[in-house]
């Protein structure tokens, strides 16, 4: 079966000191924290998690603000049919040759540009569509709309509870405390906003 691959660095979970606020380390530790704290997430191991920010193509407050794409199709197979042809997704793979499966997506700077609360009930929305069986799927609920189920409002409701149990149980201030302020002022503070950009994994015929 033809691929094609594409190395990353290693995720260490730790934050380096860098030239600037980097914001997919800072992401990582918080993704971590909250996997580590509820169960709701306990099947998400985020060392395969490729963390990223997009540059938004203006400051407008509508669109996307972060998004999840699988790496893998229905069940975690590596190829789907598709009006004839099989196909496969090109694959990430971290610096030990680990394959990545999923891809956690940021839109900067609209992300940033909203409430605490808001950011950090999105960051659990975007993990809560992470399938159980951590196989590179999504979470897929019964019938038409599989992404959200019946309701994207409960669906959005659980996310934001979960948000609450976190932030109940006391986690260290540092880890979410940069989602306190928009990116003019994490710019103010630290000079600037670096972290990992990459384009997305390409859909391409499976060769066989």
């Amino acid at each position: 079966m033809g691929t094609a691959r594409r190395r990353l660095s290693s995720p260490s979970g730790a934050i380096p000191e860098v030239d600037g606020f980097n914001f997919t380390d800072h992401m990582r530790a918080l993704c971590a924290d909250l996997c580590g704290r509820l169960d709701e997430l306990a099947h998400v191991d985020t060392s395969r998690v490729v963390i990223r920010f997009c540059q938004a193509r203006n400051r407008s407050p509508y669109g996307v603000y972060a998004s999840l794409t699988p790496l893998r199709f229905a069940g975690g197979m590596l190829t789907t049919r598709r009006r004839g042809r099989t196909w496969t997704i090109e694959r990430l793979y971290n610096d030990a040759g680990r394959e990545m499966l999923y891809l956690l997506s940021f839109y900067l700077p609209r992300f940033l540009d909203r409430s605490f609360d808001y950011k950090l009930s999105t960051v659990v929305h975007e993990l809560l569509h992470i399938g159980p069986a951590f196989d590179g799927d999504l979470r897929r609920h019964p019938g038409r709309y599989y992404a959200h189920g019946r309701s994207q409002q409960q669906f959005d409701a659980q996310a934001e509870s979960l948000a609450a149990k976190w932030l109940a149980r006391e986690p260290a201030p540092r880890i979410a405390d940069f989602l306190r302020y928009d990116a003019r002022e994490l710019i103010r503070r630290h000079g600037r906003i670096v972290g990992q950009k990459i384009r997305t994994p390409k859909l391409i015929p499976a060769l066989r």
